[in-house]
């Protein structure tokens, strides 16, 4: 599987998880947050690393819109990425049969992706993301909250 190809099944996948694509990137969002996919090319090896970040409306005073900043030049109020156990399906340099590959992104979308966004759509979420350890909430946007 080549990188166009990958993307395409990342792109499918998070359709059907009520992700919506544009500007390169997935936005799921609410009147209170918005939670972007990223997926970012490594430059030290044939994989990805899916960037994950939350923007909540009035942190600092912005208000937010699906644009491509959002994906590509702005790290969000929370940012995160995927949990190590899930690397791998972002990896090329991991041999792989192509059904092992979608299943496992099946999992990651099903176990990771989808309770993570649907909880970082509210700020009353993000705050159980945290105390759950899963994500860590920088001082400042912690305040704010």
């Amino acid at each position: 599987m080549d990188s166009k190809e990958f993307k395409n099944l990342f792109d499918e996948t998070a359709k059907k998880n009520g992700f919506e694509k544009a500007f390169g990137g997935w936005f799921k969002e609410s009147s209170e947050c918005i939670t972007v996919l990223d997926l970012q090319k490594s430059n030290f090896g044939n994989y990805y690393e899916l960037n994950i970040k939350t923007f909540v409306q009035g942190m600092f005073g912005n208000n937010y819109t699906k644009n491509k900043n959002l994906i590509k030049k702005q790290i969000g109020d929370i940012f995160t990425r995927q949990p190590n156990e899930y690397s791998d399906v972002l990896d090329f340099d991991t041999l792989m049969d192509l059904d092992i590959r979608k299943n496992k992104l099946k999992v990651l979308f099903n176990e990771f992706i989808v309770p993570f966004a649907d909880k970082s759509l509210t700020r009353f979420g993000l705050k159980e993301l945290a105390k759950q350890e899963i994500i860590f909430i920088p001082p400042a946007v912690k305040e704010e909250l």
